[in-house]
């Protein structure tokens, strides 16, 4: 079933932090209407990177995280600057945290963290063919970087130190589209 967007009879805005909130005022198909909120970034969007260094293994990092307040492995993720493609930010951002640049990036799709009330999205990227390089970046401290072996990924994702969903299907996405793409 097809059904058209809800109509919006009027928004309003404040700041909340990083993110702009806004209050939709929204009439459905069906006569209802409802107030529905909803946050935007304020900035081009994100990368969640997939730096393969061979075929079977994959670079996560540990780093900091602030709203678990542990140290948490995942993937190479950051905000694209503005005038940034997604590959252009998802090669700095490489660099930046784990010490590698990629010849080959490839944007497979994008995701989305809570798409019923955020507007955020982030583009998922393969990188490949890598080589050392580090550029400076806004981490106060060096990542860790950690090689794992995709065929281990059921390993990974019962660990309570890898929790980040994007990260988790960032890995099966890639996972598939390798095994489906070999050779290509």
């Amino acid at each position: 079933m097809t059904r058209r967007l809800p109509i919006i009879h009027g928004i309003t805005e404040h700041d909340a932090g990083p993110y702009r909130m806004e209050r939709l005022d929204l009439e459905f198909g069906n006569g209802e209407r409802r107030r529905y909120e909803r946050l935007h970034g304020r900035g081009h969007g994100a990368v969640a990177v997939v730096p393969m260094l061979d075929d079977d293994t994959v670079l996560l990092v540990r780093e900091y995280a602030a709203g678990m307040h542990r140290y948490e492995l995942g993937l190479v993720k950051g905000r694209i600057d503005a005038g940034e493609t997604p590959e252009h930010a998802a090669n700095r951002e490489l660099m930046e945290e784990a010490g590698y640049g990629a010849n080959s990036v490839q944007v497979l799709r994008s995701l989305s963290l809570a798409p019923t009330y955020m507007s955020h999205q982030t583009h998922l990227v393969l990188a490949r063919d890598l080589y050392p390089k580090r550029l400076p970046g806004d981490e106060p401290e060096e990542l860790e970087v950690v090689p794992w072996k995709l065929d281990a990924l059921h390993e990974l994702i019962l660990r309570e130190e890898f929790s980040e969903g994007r990260s988790i299907a960032a890995l099966f996405i890639v996972r598939e589209y390798l095994r489906h793409h070999a050779g290509r």
